[in-house]
């Protein structure tokens, strides 16, 4: 493929997959730089290919768009701050609380809750048994 190959809006996005207003969508939150010639007849680059497919690698790794925004753009909040990162707390008891990472994948998510329901399951049961012990002490 030729380096220099120019692109269409609607050429990058049957290349990529992606909807023409999600490549927009990427443009206005800074992911994605502009086309190189605006307007009706815009142009892209083999650069915006290729960013295009980093920020789907990211995304499919369970990035979210924050997190790719930083990566993408080798930008951060101050030179000694890492990325934000999105937490989902589960309190399982009254005593415990496990933080899991948001933006997963949903078939990654469904993994993760059905073993945060196996582990309350057991911490309740060992709290049934230790209120029983207590009760026949």
């Amino acid at each position: 493929m030729n380096t220099h190959q120019t692109l269409t809006l609607a050429e990058l996005a049957d290349q990529t997959g992606l909807a023409a207003r999600t490549i927009r969508f990427y443009i206005a939150r800074g992911l994605l730089d502009g086309p190189t010639v605006a307007g009706r007849g815009a142009v892209y680059t083999q650069e915006h290919l290729a960013r295009l497919r980093q920020i789907q690698q990211l995304q499919a790794g369970g990035a979210t768009l924050n997190e790719i925004a930083f990566q993408v753009r080798n930008e951060s909040i101050a030179p000694t701050l890492p990325a934000p990162v999105s937490l989902q707390g589960y309190a399982l008891t009254s005593d415990v609380t496990v933080l899991v990472r948001g933006g997963v994948p949903p078939w990654r998510m469904h993994q993760i809750r059905a073993a945060l329901q196996e582990f309350a399951s057991r911490l309740q049961e060992i709290e049934k048994t230790k209120k029983t012990q207590e009760e026949t002490e």
